[in-house]
């Protein structure tokens, strides 16, 4: 199986990117649609506009973020067709998770990364 890769939009799409998918529920600022290659825009297992907006990518609001978003994950009815759909795709190809936050580590990408490679292994 080939693993799941982070990256933001604003860096070139490289082959070894693999099935590239747009992890945002809002489309990137700057980024014309037509120029940015992705497979697919799962818009509903990104954050409910709530989460989005009460996290305001502030360090000090990551915690409680993590709490609300893996809650939503573990609720939305959508989860399951994600994961199945990634489970699908690692079988022949790396998946790369494109998203538009400006903090790497601190952002919702790297939740749902951890949270889809533990329900991958289910």
């Amino acid at each position: 199986m080939h693993t799941i890769k982070l990256k933001r939009v604003y860096e070139s799409a490289e082959k070894t990117d693999g099935y590239r998918i747009l992890v945002d529920r809002l489309w990137p600022r700057g980024v014309k649609k037509e120029e940015l290659p992705y497979d697919w825009w799962p818009k509903d297992i990104a954050p409910s506009p709530d989460s989005r907006k009460s996290f305001g990518h502030k360090a000090e609001n990551f915690a409680a973020f993590e709490m609300a978003y893996r809650a939503e994950l573990e609720a939305n009815d959508f989860s399951t067709e994600f994961v199945d759909h990634i489970r699908k795709e690692l079988e022949s190809q790396t998946v790369t998770f494109i998203y538009a936050a400006k903090d790497p580590k601190i952002n919702h990408v790297v939740l749902l990364k951890e949270w889809t490679e533990t329900q991958l292994k289910k």
